[in-house]
């Protein structure tokens, strides 16, 4: 069912992929070699011999202050450089709100990348399930490059079947960054349950500070905060996807009145703000925290380095668990220079690169490389104690549900009860009939 889905996608996104001219993305020649198409689709290769690469991101490499992405964009310099005459690859480039989207225009255009970026979970399910992905185990298993990660579990949520699918890049947990000098003027303490964390804003607030700044504008930003709040109230995915329980069992509902009164101490722009601005709205200090994933950290940095000293991070206030994911790379099945494809993934996880996602980026390695932790931003070591101190992980709700379609659903279920759209409890009611006509057998 899910392939069938995913597949007439990929024929709608087939209708308008010849005028998106390129994808509508940006795309850098790099550094050295030659430029070109490249690409599944393309030649795979050029006059002087060298075989082209397409690599697609969701960010724009040429214009972001993001420390993450000015670090990918130093590995693919640096294997442009390295494989000078052999190699070269061309990045795709987008952004995030659109880059599945403008991906499946793509593959159904028969222009698959090379290598393309996805998130775990059921979004590189889309993409396994069809063939669009090729296993990466053969590549893994030469020359001990799967050694070099820090144990098999980070390929736990990449593999199928016993076939690994996709290399991780890093792990990212999902923290409250907060002002700490806000925070200590308005005389609030770091909340640690629910109550507390309602007590911080008010005081925050009549301090004159805005409390929180988020982004429903992006659904996602919105749905990651209710679902540490169904994690506060124990609702579990796994017996909603099998029946087992439901989501009229009011778990939900409360979560969702939680979330109600939480947005009192929204910024007024929230319903529209990008994530962007919104993260933007708190290293220019016109908020006191932001809930985000860890990959914030190479943002804040990189567009306000002096910010740092400010920024403390504490776990949402109330779970056990923390919510965890990576960014990871995948190879098109269809690509015509594979050993090259693989080469470069090999590149995002060398020394190298790994010691720039910690010392700079200040999101968590995912090999073994030693990093100087001194260099590292401050926020890297607060986001790796509170990872540390959590009792175990669980995945972004729009991840962590059986298809992407149906995490789809519950983003926009959240923003529509944020919105006064939906009561709590008709949210619950949509949810529950939604699972029991697309989700359970």
């Amino acid at each position: 069912m899910k392939k069938r889905r995913f597949l007439a996608t990929l024929v709608t996104a087939a209708m308008f992929a010849t005028t998106l001219g390129g994808c509508g993305s940006t795309s850098d020649s790099g550094s050295g070699g030659s430029g070109g198409s490249g690409g599944s689709g393309g030649s795979g290769g050029s006059s002087d011999g060298v075989q082209e690469i397409t690599w697609m991101f969701w960010d724009d490499l040429e214009a972001t202050e993001d420390l993450i992405s000015l670090g990918y964009k130093e590995t693919i310099e640096r294997f442009n450089k390295d494989y000078e005459g052999q190699y070269h690859v061309t990045p795709i480039t987008t952004n995030l709100e659109e880059y599945y989207n403008k991906l499946n225009a793509l593959v159904a255009a028969g222009e698959t990348p090379d290598v393309f970026i996805v998130s775990p979970g059921p979004q590189l399910t889309d993409y396994v399930e069809p063939g669009v992905a090729a296993p990466l185990d053969d590549y893994l298993n030469k020359d001990g490059w799967k050694d070099t990660f820090t144990s098999d579990a980070v390929f736990t949520q990449q593999t199928y079947d016993g076939k690994i699918y996709a290399v991780p890049l890093n792990t990212a947990a999902a923290c409250c960054f907060y002002n700490t000098e806000m925070f200590e003027a308005a005389g609030a303490k770091v909340p640690t349950n629910w109550d507390e964390m309602i007590e911080a804003c008010d005081k925050l607030s009549a301090a004159g500070y805005t409390p929180v700044t988020i982004s429903a504008g992006t659904a996602w930003c919105l749905s990651m905060v209710a679902g540490y709040l169904c994690e506060a109230e124990g609702v579990d995915l796994a017996a909603l996807a099998d029946g087992s329980a439901s989501w009229e069992d009011g778990k939900l509902e409360n979560a969702c009145n939680k979330l109600l009164k939480f947005s009192e101490y929204f910024q007024r722009t929230a319903a529209g703000d990008t994530n962007d601005v919104a993260t933007a709205n708190f290293y220019n200090e016109q908020a006191a925290m932001l809930i985000q994933g860890s990959w914030a950290i190479g943002q804040i940095n990189g567009a306000n380095p002096d910010f740092a000293s400010k920024c403390g991070v504490f776990q949402f206030p109330g779970v056990d668990r923390i919510i965890a994911k990576s960014d990871s790379l995948c190879m098109s099945s269809t690509t015509k220079n594979p050993d090259g494809a693989a080469a470069l993934i090999k590149y995002f996880t060398d020394d190298t690169a790994q010691k720039y996602t910690a010392e700079k980026g200040g999101k968590i390695p995912v090999t073994k490389v030693e990093y100087d932790a001194a260099s590292a931003p401050p926020q890297l070591a607060y986001v790796m104690d509170v990872f540390g101190k959590a009792k175990g992980t669980f995945g972004f709700y729009n991840e962590s549900m059986p298809t992407t379609e149906t995490g789809s659903h519950f983003d926009d279920t959240m923003v529509a009860v944020f919105l006064g759209d939906m009561s709590p409890a008709d949210a619950a009611k949509d949810m529950e009939e939604y699972y029991k006509e697309n989700c359970r057998k």
